[in-house]
């Protein structure tokens, strides 16, 4: 095991409870206090360690992956200072969520597939097919599975995606995502607006996929996807207003927010 430090705060279990929260997630599979992560080909090891965490293997590789999942990007603590000053309903959330850094979907593709199986069912729901379709395109690499690749997924008949529980058509939006021509490398360089119109420009991809890969994936402050039925009950419930309305308050924290809004109503 070699320590990877990450920036203070960082709670290991808040942040990775998320995996275990709507059933096992074999792609980012946590037993026993490991997380277990496929990078490159090889089994990657995460267990919560003082000043970061202890990851096997570490490498140059493995080491920007890591980072990627467990949230490295974002910045607590102004977004806490924020909270202090501003945002006295998110000042609660990050007492009670000190060091949860919200978990970012390494890959560009995962991150795409991920939301088309999570539209309009539950997140149960959502993890059961994820993890049917990575045991049947995927890898097994030790304890945790690969998910399929853009090729793999480009290679298959839509009928194959719903036997392992997509609709028709959320079978058809994947295959034509891995089908199409979207540079989805390309897109970290781009700006959130233009993100979000070549997203949307595919078929079945619309905005609240949009703004999730902007958020879970990309890590961008401003996205916020108010199109989440659970973040509209949280902001009902939380601040008593409309969702739409209540993102331009939150500004430049939106992304985080949302994390800490959802989380908040996951933790006791």
């Amino acid at each position: 095991m070699s320590l990877l430090p990450l920036p203070e705060p960082f709670d290991f279990e808040l942040s990775t409870g998320r995996f275990r929260a709507f059933g096992t997630d074999l792609a980012n599979r946590l037993e026993n206090g490991v997380l277990h992560r496929a990078i490159g080909g090889r089994e990657v090891r995460i267990r919560a360690a003082s000043g970061g965490v202890d990851v096997t293997p570490l490498d140059d590789l493995t080491r920007p992956g890591v980072l990627k999942l467990l949230g490295a990007e974002f910045e607590l603590e102004p977004f806490y200072r924020w909270a202090v000053e501003r945002q006295p309903v998110i000042e609660e959330l990050t007492v009670k969520l000190t060091g949860f850094r919200p978990p970012l979907q390494p890959d560009p593709f995962e991150a795409l597939v991920t939301s088309i199986t999570a539209q309009q069912v539950s997140l149960f729901s959502a993890v059961a097919i994820r993890n049917r379709l990575i045991q049947r395109f995927g890898t097994q690499v030790g304890h945790a599975w690969a998910f399929p690749t853009r090729h793999r997924i480009a290679a298959a008949a839509e009928a194959e995606l719903v036997q392992v529980g997509f609709t028709r058509r959320k079978a058809e939006y994947a295959v034509g995502l891995a089908r199409s021509d979207l540079d989805l490398g390309e897109l970290a360089g781009l700006e959130d607006d233009e993100v979000r119109a070549r997203i949307t420009a595919l078929r079945g991809l619309g905005p609240w996929t949009a703004e999730w890969f902007l958020a879970r994936h990309l890590a961008r402050p401003h996205a916020w996807p108010s199109g989440d039925l659970a973040l509209r009950k949280a902001a009902d419930v939380l601040f008593g207003v409309e969702v739409a309305s209540l993102g331009p308050l939150l500004a430049p924290f939106q992304n985080l927010s949302a994390h800490y809004m959802l989380t908040g109503t996951l933790v006791p």
